[in-house]
């Protein structure tokens, strides 16, 4: 038996960030890690710039994700005022030091969300940990900083709902999560789709796995690694909450 933290992601918008390339800005179909651990992060008030109590929160967390619906793609075009290129000039440190150039210039840019989707995580911890999932529990259901889904365009629609299980595997604490907001019929008509970091208690037998973008470097640097991540697509065996 292990002990989990099971909570609920729904929005009309969220953004799971990807690998970004020159002016597109992607989203996965489903939570990031890092998307998670700045979730947690928040809720229990850790700020951005305190990269010791990042990783130490990223050391001892370890996520699965039950995806009910991916919802559908929306495609988001956004323009910029930014300065031309100049390698004449010093390095601008921030938005005020671009805007202060006396020549300034538009680019458009492209940003990817998901409509509707509804993702179930759970939470383990493994090593030594300076939180409880009691204490992230009580985190996510009164929060320091303010919430939202992979962009602050992206609040929640509902509450997380956080619930402590003891449980023979990752996929049972996921199965047995009763949503508290009812789930929309694309949901209820698609077989589910799992992904976790592999672990010897899942539950499944995956289908493949798939390297991801996802595990935090540095957040002030914004930098982040690759990590392999576990893939069950067929929905045999699961189905959705009553």
């Amino acid at each position: 038996m292990r002990d989990y933290l099971v909570f609920q992601l729904y929005a009309p918008l969220v953004s799971w960030g990807d690998q970004a390339v020159g002016q597109e800005r992607p989203t996965a179909d489903h939570p990031s890690r890092s998307a998670l651990l700045g979730l947690l992060a928040a809720a229990l008030g850790i700020d951005r710039s305190d990269e010791t109590q990042q990783q130490k929160l990223a050391d001892c967390c370890h996520f699965g994700i039950k995806l009910y619906s991916p919802g559908l793609a929306m495609r988001d075009f956004h323009t910029a005022q930014v300065p031309p290129t100049n390698k004449k000039v010093k390095h601008l440190y921030t938005r005020k030091d671009e805007l202060a150039e006396t020549k300034i210039g538009t680019i458009l840019s492209f940003r990817s969300y998901q409509q509707d989707s509804f993702n179930v995580a759970a939470v383990w911890l493994d090593g030594e940990s300076h939180y409880s999932l009691a204490q992230l529990s009580e985190a996510l259901k009164a929060p320091h900083f303010h919430l939202y889904l992979g962009r602050k365009a992206c609040p929640l629609a509902a509450p997380l709902s956080p619930q402590l299980k003891q449980c023979e595997s990752m996929k049972q604490a996921l199965d047995e999560y009763s949503p508290a907001v009812e789930l929309q019929p694309l949901a209820r008509n698609s077989a589910p789709r799992y992904y976790w970091e592999p672990s010897d208690h899942s539950g499944l037998t995956e289908t493949y796995r798939v390297p991801r973008y996802d595990q935090p470097i540095s957040r002030q640097r914004w930098q982040f690694s690759s990590r392999e991540e576990a893939v069950y697509l067929s929905g045999e065996g699961s189905h959705v909450p009553q």
